[in-house]
């Protein structure tokens, strides 16, 4: 069954992590997506291990549904081939550095002119403006300059390498998608197309949410381990027998009745919301040593007859084979193109009209089913 962005068409020039996933989620809700590739600057996930039967598993994913067009944006030739194609299409993706794409005669000025409709989406590290518009970034620096790793992590140990892209996916891809379909949105009643301003820098800053209203409003500055939710109270990972991880969330009083119930201390349950240092370390440490005597599938089996929001730190692995992930199609068979599957990651938003187990349209992008039109 077609997904709900069947009618929209999208020309993305991104490569490695932002750009491809929010364009994959485009392509992934129905949307046919080209992408525009370099003859001579590989996209980095094609090169990234592991690979499946040769191809990048990461390049694999991010890519799935998607056509591919190579062109050398430094030919006036693929220059015109670009100019020729937008007419035709909705949106633009890009994520150079701002003034690249002018510099190719690309930018939004110049494709608008063709095309007064046509949502031009620019996903960058700092923005198209700002003092800091040229410099180059990761995921690590866009956190640490929003301010929110500084109370993430230990208060000995300082900020954490998180094990996944907060910065570039949550920030980037997913704000991209956002602006995008705000942007059709309005097109679609207006006509009017516009350039969607994305830093990811922004983004970061933006999601300190309540931490951030509490220091701009209260003068409240977060550090580790000061706030309910970053450490500083019972809700936090504890260590079981075996050296697997439990996860407490119990916050709310009938969580936290249920909680201290459970490992035989239910007059602590009254101190759950207490922000006193003191007695949230008394909760801690009753807990570390009540989890600390089980095993993780001990603690499983316990929590499992209990709705006190108390879950396993499972392994990716784990996750993957978890009941809840598989009852909702997160993991899903992918056509390789080959007449084989393969195993991804599948698609978040589940739409009434569109079969979970069918979240996205194509197929993943092999050596047989990406088309190449080689100029320039």
């Amino acid at each position: 069954m077609p997904g709900p962005l069947t009618s929209l068409k999208v020309l993305d020039f991104s490569t490695l992590l932002p750009g491809p996933y929010a364009t994959m989620m485009l392509a992934d809700m129905g949307a046919e997506v080209l992408r525009v590739e370099s003859p001579d600057r590989m996209d980095l996930t094609r090169l990234t291990p592991p690979h499946d039967e040769g191809v990048a598993t990461a390049h694999a994913y991010l890519n799935r549904g998607k056509q591919s067009i190579t062109l050398n944006l430094k030919e006036p030739e693929a220059v015109e081939t670009i100019r020729s194609l937008v007419a035709d299409y909705d949106v633009v993706v890009e994520q150079f550095r701002p003034g690249v794409m002018a510099r190719f005669g690309l930018g939004y000025e110049s494709l608008s002119a063709i095309n007064p409709g046509l949502v031009y989406c620019s996903i960058t590290g700092y923005g198209q403006t700002g003092p800091y518009k040229d410099r180059a970034g990761h995921d690590i620096n866009y956190l640490a300059l929003s301010g929110v790793a500084s109370y993430s992590g230990r208060a000995d140990t300082g900020p954490p390498p998180l094990g996944i892209q907060v910065a570039d996916v949550a920030g980037g891809s997913h704000h991209a998608v956002m602006g995008i379909l705000a942007a059709v949105t309005h097109q679609r009643q207006t006509g009017e197309g516009q350039h969607v301003d994305i830093s990811m820098t922004d983004a970061a800053f933006a999601m300190n949410a309540m931490a951030g209203a509490a220091c701009l409003a209260a003068g409240e500055e977060p550090a580790p381990e000061t706030g309910m939710l970053n450490g500083g109270a019972f809700y936090d990972y504890y260590q079981t027998a075996d050296g697997r991880w439990l996860s407490v969330g119990s916050l709310e009083p009938p969580f936290a009745k249920q909680l201290f119930t459970v490992i035989g201390r239910p007059e602590l349950a009254a101190k759950g919301l207490n922000p006193k240092p003191e007695d949230q370390r008394q909760l801690k440490k009753a807990l570390r040593e009540a989890i600390g005597e089980r095993t993780l599938a001990e603690w499983q089996a316990i929590f499992d007859e209990q709705d006190a929001c108390v879950e396993p730190v499972l392994t990716l692995r784990e996750a993957t084979q978890h009941p809840q992930i598989q009852g909702r199609h997160m993991v899903i068979e992918v056509d390789r193109g080959d007449g084989r599957t393969q195993k991804q990651i599948g698609h978040p938003l589940k739409f009434s009209a569109t079969p979970c187990e069918s979240a996205f349209i194509g197929k993943s992008p092999g050596a047989d089913n990406e088309r190449y039109l080689n100029r320039g």
